[in-house]
């Protein structure tokens, strides 16, 4: 089995995927109450799932990956529906990768592990009592040759952040694909 954290992996994913766009994360969801009117910087955004959901919920999206197949399919969703969104095609492995993206109100993180470094800056790109949403698969997932140890999001991710956020909400479930996390933190105004 391939191993899906590599460009090449997704590129040929979501070249081949069907017409038809995934449904929005369950998680995200149910939990979209606690997002604050504005904008969503959308990480590893895939093909757009999410990003439909919040343009769809009148969010201001923002969406970023490194897979360009996939900024193409959400570019293409996005123009079926009439629906604004702005791409960028972005190496979230770099540790300065999302220096120049801006501020926004929310950020969601979605089946992806944002580096600590990454993470400890986070806080320069949401606005105050701005959201960060994150969700995947967890510390007590059975890692494998796709997802490997390495890739699942730890309780000790969010450390540095602590200093800037406050936790709002967390939650475990497990179902058929494995064991996933969800993490809300709200930044603390100054």
């Amino acid at each position: 089995m391939e191993y899906m954290g590599d460009d090449k992996f997704w590129d040929e994913k979501f070249a081949s995927r069907s017409d038809e766009l995934l449904g929005p994360e369950k998680s995200l969801v149910d939990n979209i109450e606690y997002f604050k009117v504005g904008s969503v910087l959308d990480i590893a955004c895939g093909d757009g799932r999410n990003s439909m959901f919040l343009l769809e919920k009148g969010f201001e999206v923002t969406g970023v990956d490194f897979s360009s197949r996939a900024l193409e399919r959400l570019n293409r969703f996005a123009n079926r529906k009439n629906y604004t969104v702005e791409t960028k095609k972005i190496d979230l492995s770099d540790i300065g990768a999302l220096s120049n993206i801006g501020v926004f109100d929310n950020i969601i993180i979605n089946h992806y592990r944002l580096s600590k470094e990454v993470l400890a800056n986070i806080h320069n790109h949401i606005s105050e009592n701005g959201i960060l949403f994150a969700c995947g698969f967890g510390h007590k997932h059975q890692a494998d040759e796709r997802i490997r140890k390495e890739d699942l999001i730890q309780p000790s991710d969010f450390e540095e952040i602590k200093k800037t956020f406050g936790l709002v909400k967390y939650m475990e479930n497990k179902d058929d694909r494995g064991f996933f996390v969800t993490y809300i933190f709200r930044k603390i105004s100054n």
